[in-house]
Parts: C-alpha cells; structure tokens; sequence
C-alpha cells in the first residue's frame, strides 16, 4: 500500500473566508485560490472586497463577493444559503472577519466596544457555524477554521473587549469538535500573533521591532500569507485526524520566557 493514501489538495473545494477584504482573510483567500479551490469572499467593506475580487479573477481564480455585516445576524443565514446555491455546496469554513477595540474598564466607550467585539468575533462565528453546517453535513472533507488570537492565550492591558472574545473563539472551537466529530466535521482555530495587518497599522515600525526582539522567538512581526498557511495545513483533506486544535502562528511568542 502507497504511504501517501490522503489528499494534500482543496482543488475545487468550496471555501468561505470571512474577513476576506483586507489582511490575513485577503492572503488566506488568496492562497486557497491559488490551491485550487472555489472561494466565496465575505466582509462588510464592499469596496476593498470587490477589490480583492478582481485581483483573484485576473489570477484565474474561482471567486465571488458577497457584501456582509457579520453583527446583523439575520442576514448571515440568507448569504450563506446564496453561496451554496452559487457554487454547489460548502466545504470549508475560515471564520476570519474581526475588529479591534480596546477601552479600559470604565471607559465610557467600554460597553459599545464590549458589544461590538463579541458580536463580530464571538457571536458570528456560532451564526456561520450554524449556517454552514447543513451544507458541511454533505461535504466530503468538511472544515472550520476559526480565526483567535495569541489574546486568547494571554492578555493586553485595556483589552478585555477583545481579550475575551478570543478566548470565547477557543472555547467555542474546542466544544464544537467535540460535539461534530462524530460527524467527520473538524474545526480547529489559528492563534496568530503580532501580525502586519491593517489592525497592527498605527504601531510604528520601531515600536513592533522592539516588541518582535523582546517578545518573539523569531524576532520579526509575520506577514498575512504566513497564517494563511497555517490555516491551508488545517484544511487540507489529510488533516482528517486534527480536531480541537488552537494552533498559535506567532514566532514562538507564547513559548519565549527570556
């Protein structure tokens, strides 16, 4: 018998990645479709989708856009029932899209930014769960990937907003391999670290230098692609037996003492 019986390909998979506009759900959109698979791009900013879109398709890829605001939970059923309907299935879920907003405690602007971070990064995620299970349910290699954060495994002063959406995302993921195992349904999260992302923008260059050398074992901030491919390794049909994972792509940030 030939060692390599499992598949190491989403070819013609059908992928939804939220977040899909900017940062790492642009990469890991990208990087899917230059895999090969079929991707529904998912976020509120229409204008930077529709962007992302049409560079795919100058690529050959196989992509539409669907406009979304992952806090309107009514909406999210109807989009993911187009997709499926648009593409003939759901293989694969990336639950990417987030915001970050930090308010300490007493802050006035706490409980809106409270709201906010467990709607968009906790709350959604059961939503697209949800919607996307009875098309998962027929999928051959079904996977859902949620998107945390090294936040999730530590904490930020005047974070708390975020801090707990992401453990919540965690939680959330490890409960739910538990119960869609049985179903052949995996679901595994990405904790990425510090990140060159559109969330990470404001912090100057020396800032996240002396961070990365004092913080990470890699010493650098990552690039997009480079969680992207963290999540592809999760997705692939051979990555049948990984389940309830929290995988951290951070440079080693979590493991460094000194």
């Amino acid at each position: 018998m030939a060692l390599t019986t499992l598949s190491r390909s989403i070819k013609g998979s059908v992928a939804v990645v939220t977040g899909a506009a900017s940062g790492m759900g642009r990469a890991t959109a990208h990087l899917f479709g230059d895999q090969g698979a079929r991707v529904a791009l998912v976020d509120l900013n229409r204008q930077s989708l529709d962007s992302v879109n049409a560079e795919m398709e100058l690529e050959g890829c196989d992509s539409k856009a669907w406009g979304l605001d992952l806090s309107e939970g009514r909406e999210i059923e109807k989009t993911f029932s187009q997709i499926a309907e648009h593409f003939g299935g759901i293989d694969i879920l990336v639950n990417n899209a987030g915001i970050s907003r930090f308010a300490p405690i007493d802050d006035d602007e706490y409980e809106s930014a409270w709201h906010q971070s467990i709607a968009v990064m906790l709350t959604a995620h059961t939503l697209t769960v949800r919607a996307a299970l009875p098309h998962l349910r027929k999928a051959p290699h079904p996977r859902i990937v949620n998107i945390a954060s090294t936040e999730g495994l530590g904490a930020t002063r005047y974070g708390s907003p975020y801090t707990a959406a992401k453990t919540g995302v965690i939680g959330l993921t490890r409960s739910l391999a538990v119960e869609l195992g049985p179903e052949r349904i995996t679901v595994n999260c990405i904790c990425p670290g510090p990140i060159n992302t559109g969330m990470t923008a404001s912090i100057s260059k020396e800032d996240k230098e002396v961070f990365a050398r004092r913080r990470t074992a890699l010493r650098r901030y990552a690039e997009p692609e480079e969680v992207a491919h963290g999540t592809l390794s999760l997705v692939l049909p051979a990555s049948q037996y990984i389940t309830g994972v929290a995988l951290p792509v951070d440079g080693g940030l979590t493991i460094r003492n000194a």
